[in-house]
């Protein structure tokens, strides 16, 4: 193993964005309103339209925050981009991968090689084999591995969090989680690897990839997990529909359902914790609304249920500033990384656990055999 970088003291920290598809908005307005401590030097992606996309939304973001670069270089080659870096013409020192999951093992490799920081979106990769060689590749090279868990950081769940470290729900005997949401099939066609085994993963692995993440972060190790999967109405090889069946280490049980077949749009993103003296649901399209609060003792935390609840039109929340700003604090060598790659392990590892039984029709236990 290599030595670690060194953390960036003297200099903001520079960013490289590549894939500018459905969520890189979030990136570009997060890196943006972090103007003192990060600028984004180069956007790539392999289709001009979302290249032009991504300049506009990042001319709107630097007229928000003045600071923010307006120009960065553009790529229509992740290799071009790499080789850019290599050659000084475009020094970079985070690469943020918003591309198909597929992509991201090799990617992420390919970047740590460089001697480059690696970010990247859910799910890290779509087999358990990738996601470890993605962690020792990093470590290898001594960068950083960064997933994106911006769900960690809404208020609603830093709220619940909170609780359960203080003990404040007893002993746990119930959580279910429901994602009903409507992905049409229009949302799948723009693009062919949608829907995909090699490069995206389904219902459970895509879209529910945070709930899966939540299942671990909150409540703790997952002992086991029975599911069924099921493609019912969607023309895609990947399931759209799933439900899974658990027991954590600490004696819960638990249950999750998923579909992307709501009728007629993005019903419930619900997570309910039911335990011996608590009970909590956080409900909403995405976690975003505390409906139920209820605890034998009190607390001070009590008197903020109202305010940590939020509106939102979108399923990816309001946590990319706040995750960026513990991404930034790592590399300046100030916090620990919250959701480093270990980390993007522990939900990936539930999740291909989750496959293995839907396919081989039994209860899969975890860890998984490494």
């Amino acid at each position: 193993m290599l030595h670690p970088i060194a953390p960036i003291t003297d200099r903001r920290i520079r960013i490289a964005l590549v894939g500018c598809g459905r969520i890189s908005a979030n990136h570009i307005r997060a890196i943006a309103l972090h103007e003192e401590r990060a600028e984004l030097v180069a956007i790539c992606d392999t289709q001009p339209s979302r290249l032009e996309q991504a300049q506009a939304l990042i001319r709107e973001a630097a007229a928000e925050y003045p600071g923010a670069a307006t120009n960065p270089v553009v790529f229509n080659s992740y290799n071009a981009l790499l080789l850019a870096n290599a050659s000084g013409s475009t020094p970079i020192d985070l690469v943020v991968l918003a591309t198909p999951s597929g992509l991201h093992p090799g990617q992420v490799i390919a970047a740590a090689e460089a001697g480059l920081h690696v970010c990247t979106e859910k799910p890290m990769a779509t087999r358990w084999a990738d996601g470890v060689a993605m962690v020792n590749a990093c470590d290898a090279a001594g960068v950083r591995l960064f997933v994106v868990k911006q769900n960690r950081f809404n208020s609603t769940l830093q709220l619940v969090k909170r609780q359960l470290q203080a003990g404040r729900f007893g002993r746990l005997a119930m959580v279910a989680v429901n994602v009903f949401w409507q992905r049409p099939q229009s949302y799948y066609n723009q693009d062919s690897w949608r829907g995909t085994w090699e490069f995206d993963g389904g219902a459970l692995m895509n879209q529910a990839s945070h709930y899966i993440d939540l299942l671990d972060w909150l409540v703790g190790p997952v002992q086991s997990v029975s599911a069924s999967i099921a493609t019912l109405g969607r023309a895609i090889e990947v399931e759209d529909t799933a439900a899974l069946q658990l027991r954590w280490r600490n004696g819960a049980l638990g249950t999750m359902a998923v579909t992307m077949l709501t009728y007629p749009k993005n019903l419930e993103g619900s997570i309910t914790l039911l335990g011996e003296t608590g009970t909590v649901k956080i409900g909403g399209p995405a976690v975003n609304q505390i409906e139920n609060w209820a605890f034998e003792s009190q607390s001070a935390d009590d008197a903020l249920v109202e305010q940590a609840s939020y509106q939102t039109t979108s399923v990816y929340g309001f946590g990319h500033p706040p995750y960026y700003a513990n991404v930034l604090d790592a590399l300046e060598g100030k916090a620990e990384a919250l959701c480093d790659g270990r980390e993007g392990l522990r939900s990936l590892e539930l999740l291909i656990g989750a496959y293995r039984s839907a396919r081989d029709g039994r209860t899969v236990h975890l860890p998984l055999e490494h």
